[in-house]
């Protein structure tokens, strides 16, 4: 499968409105800072969660970029294995995992796919690893219905914020990147959608603006709701 066009072929998406949005799910749709309490569960403290999540997405990025192959939620468990220092059980390993199966949505997600909704914007669910925890996870928040369907990319054995996965998305979307919009809370995202040749929202929930050395949204706001209007306000 081809991986798309290079970032330099593409340049930068001129600001219009998207015909769809490819919606980062974890931090952006997804609260997982509940996660916090499964460590606490199983006699970790906390904050632990914060060094996990972060330790995951920098391994399976470097992983991606060096083209190992494998399912990315092998290499989150192994995350969590080291972060933890190799004193969990199984089990205990695998009531932390769990967690991903039942985060419940930020306040905003709702009235943002509402928007999309009526504006007859396609959706899809934008996430990382198995399909089956993703749809799960939107399935008990009430927010699949919302959306036309769920996209991971185990199947390119390549992460985000390589283009390959952001074209790998406009593809199963049907629609051209400058035509698509990645809506996400980090700022990382955005700046592999826009090199990509995405439209891109970024969703700041009080981090603020990007640095100056990455690739800067065509729209941001606080919050998801808000993001989604002023995409929605883009000339058509």
């Amino acid at each position: 499968m081809s991986a798309g066009p290079s970032p330099a072929a593409v340049g930068r998406a001129p600001a219009q409105r998207p015909r769809a949005v490819l919606l980062d799910i974890y931090d952006t749709t997804l609260r997982v800072d509940v996660l916090r309490a499964r460590f606490v569960d199983v006699g970790r403290h906390e904050l632990e969660c914060d060094v996990f999540l972060a330790r995951a997405m920098r391994d399976g990025i470097a992983f991606s970029m060096a083209g190992a192959d494998g399912a990315f939620g092998s290499y989150v468990r192994e995350a969590l294995r080291a972060t933890t220092g190799h004193k969990l059980s199984e089990e205990a390993l695998d009531h932390v995992m769990s967690g991903f199966a039942s985060l419940p949505p930020q306040p905003d997600a709702e009235l943002a796919l509402m928007a999309l909704a009526r504006a007859r914007v396609a959706v899809y669910a934008f996430g990382y690893g198995n399909q089956r925890v993703l749809a799960d996870a939107l399935d008990r928040s009430g927010l699949r219905t919302y959306l036309r369907g769920t996209i991971t990319v185990d199947d390119l054995a390549r992460l985000r914020p390589g283009a390959g996965a952001y074209h790998h998305g406009c593809r199963v979307a049907h629609a051209q990147p400058a035509r698509t919009a990645l809506v996400s809370a980090h700022a990382w995202d955005v700046h592999g959608a826009a090199r990509a040749g995405l439209l891109t929202g970024l969703v700041a929930r009080g981090e603020g603006p990007p640095p100056a050395m990455m690739e800067q949204p065509h729209v941001r706001a606080e919050r998801l709701d808000q993001c989604v209007d002023r995409l929605l306000a883009l000339p058509a």
